[in-house]
């Protein structure tokens, strides 16, 4: 009878460290903030044309530019930086259930203050210098409330075009076009220093496109 009491408190426990378990990774995961962040939308745009936002990203490896020196017209090998911007917003976790906040204070708001860009390929090759650019980190700083929020950041480094496998693009050299997706994740915290983060994503292509004239 007691060999058996114990079995049974054991298998409770266990169970009970089961649970612990499963919740405390579900904390880590959606984070103790009541509130989270949401990417309304991801659009970049060429470094050679930075009002034109869209997606997927056409970045052009290397962009000629013509200059006049001398009184001579020269075309000159220019390397540019691409752009991105996303739309977030800020909403409440557990809305409607009892006890928990039903409108977005101030302390829920949340600043922006890092972000990550790695690049995979579809296919499984995505050995950074080899298959993708390197991943990198930035730094943005943003507050994001309710209303829609648009921010600003890199999302292809100049370096990027000039290492591989992105300068062997340049002329048509080595492959023709790379295809990838930008996986971007931000971090930052709300006004109570609980942290938060969120990931979203964008293709896009690399190659050496024509230039604009």
């Amino acid at each position: 009878m007691n060999a058996r009491i114990r079995r049974i408190t054991t298998a409770a426990g266990l169970l009970g460290a089961l649970w612990g378990s499963v919740s405390c990774g579900d904390v880590v995961r959606q984070g103790r903030s009541p509130a989270y962040l949401v990417i309304d939308t991801m659009t970049a745009a060429s470094g050679a044309k930075p009002g034109e936002f869209g997606t997927p990203l056409l970045s052009d490896v290397q962009t000629l530019v013509k200059v006049t020196i001398g009184g001579v017209e020269q075309q000159v090998p220019t390397f540019y930086n691409d752009l991105g911007q996303a739309t977030l917003r800020v909403q409440l976790k557990d809305q409607g259930n009892p006890g928990a906040p039903s409108t977005v204070s101030p302390t829920n708001y949340i600043t922006i203050t890092q972000y990550h860009v790695a690049f995979k390929r579809s296919d499984g090759l995505s050995k950074e210098g080899v298959d993708v650019p390197y991943a990198f980190d930035g730094g943005v700083t943003a507050t994001i409330t309710p209303s829609a929020s648009n921010i600003g950041f890199e999302i292809v480094r100049h370096q990027a075009k000039e290492e591989a496998p992105l300068r062997a693009l340049i002329g048509g050299g080595g492959r023709i076009t790379v295809s990838t997706i930008a996986e971007v994740t931000f971090y930052g915290h709300d006004q109570a220093g609980n942290e938060v983060q969120v990931v979203g994503t964008i293709s896009i292509n690399f190659a050496d496109f024509a230039d604009p004239q």
